[in-house]
């Protein structure tokens, strides 16, 4: 079968070795229901708390904290809708760049007679002090800024501004999706109410997220029932996916410094590789995760140059994997100033464990053959 170098890193990762043992007996012989009293049952609730205490350890957080869903969409969903339902309509604050899975419910809100304040960011996709300033003022009873954006990479100072909101009177959320094994991620240390995340992301299984959540916040369930999750996550727990979470956060916490020395060196490879083709960098003068550059040709469609590149053997993005079903620019782009037309070349490349510096070598050959090509038809069809 034709296996592009993948290096799409930020849509999802290959499931971890050492996660696929540790779910393997609990999709054969593990099979109790965790809310059950027998021997199967009482297995699968040792091995989901087990998973509770690794996933809360790799975040600086106390295993009470973590409340298991399905994604990191559900988790992001849980925080915005299930603070607003227990809250006088107010305003909700979230950065201009933040992912449609909490960009959207914010918007639905607005059905319950919330007020919506996007937090604009500048040209490099760093929240704007003054605009944040203003959306303080304005008394939010909700903020939610990610810690890292998944297409440009761009970190925020997360702890500086939950800080702020918390003075101002706002509970503050943060999608740390992107950050959890990139960058160590110290929910304490960031002094934030609610944290997002995704198993994922980390080399765990597909189906399972967290939101981990300070006690003195109150939410009410999106999904009722059986009381699972302390009320708050209703349904019967998949158990191998959870446990693969927890090995997933384990394995991660665990070479998250080497690793990201290792990815900063080969994204600088890249970067001086890119800019040698005359691209763009997005964000280049901001800190970034170390994985992630996203890039743009001038002149081309994006969408066009990743199934050139997938064809030639590599497999990128064109933006968000989660929001690839939509024709329209990058929305992050857009929020930074960039020109639609620029927005529309839009390229990101992400590295993960498995990439090694001829991958990055074998990237830049390839990626200047095919701007060769494509500008050798340019000018053919622009002499006729």
């Amino acid at each position: 079968m034709f296996a592009p170098v993948y290096l799409d890193w930020n849509a999802t990762a290959p499931l971890d070795p050492a996660v696929r043992e540790a779910m393997l007996p609990w999709l054969d012989s593990r099979f109790g229901n965790a809310s059950s009293r027998h021997e199967y049952g009482r297995q699968a609730r040792a091995a989901i708390d087990e998973a509770r205490a690794k996933v809360a350890s790799a975040v600086g957080a106390h295993a009470t904290e973590v409340i298991f869903t399905s994604c990191g969409s559900e988790a992001n969903n849980l925080f915005v809708k299930g603070a607003a339902a227990l809250i006088k309509p107010g305003v909700v604050a979230i950065s201009a760049i933040e992912h449609p899975c909490v960009r959207e419910p914010a918007l639905q809100l607005r059905r319950s007679g919330w007020t919506v304040r996007e937090i604009a960011v500048d040209a490099q996709g760093r929240i704007r002090p003054d605009d944040w300033k203003a959306a303080l003022a304005e008394r939010p009873a909700l903020v939610s800024v990610m810690a890292a954006n998944n297409e440009t990479g761009v970190l925020q100072d997360v702890a500086a501004l939950a800080a702020e909101a918390k003075a101002a009177g706002a509970w503050f959320h943060t999608d740390a999706v992107q950050a959890l094994g990139k960058l160590r991620v110290d929910f304490r240390a960031l002094g934030v109410h609610a944290m997002t995340l995704s198993a994922h992301k980390i080399g765990g299984p597909l189906g399972a997220g967290a939101l981990v959540l300070d006690k003195r916040v109150e939410l009410a369930p999106l999904v009722a029932g059986g009381g699972q999750e302390r009320g708050l996550r209703s349904g019967t727990e998949n158990v191998a996916a959870i446990v693969g979470f927890g090995v997933a956060c384990e394995q991660a916490a665990g070479r998250v410094e080497t690793e990201a020395r290792r990815l900063a060196g080969l994204r600088e490879q890249l970067e001086a590789g890119l800019v040698a083709h005359a691209m763009k960098i997005f964000s280049a003068g901001a800190p970034r995760l170390p994985n992630t550059v996203f890039f743009a040709a001038e002149g081309f469609d994006g969408e066009t140059l990743v199934a050139k590149l997938d064809r030639a053997g590599y497999a990128c993005a064109s933006g968000s994997a989660c929001s690839s079903a939509n024709p329209e620019p990058s929305h992050t782009l857009l929020a930074m100033g960039v020109e639609r037309d620029v927005a529309r070349g839009a390229v990101r490349v992400s590295l993960g464990r498995d990439t090694q510096q001829g991958d990055v070598e074998g990237f830049l050959g390839t990626f200047g053959r095919l701007m060769q090509e494509l500008n050798n038809l340019t000018a053919v069809s622009v002499q006729h």
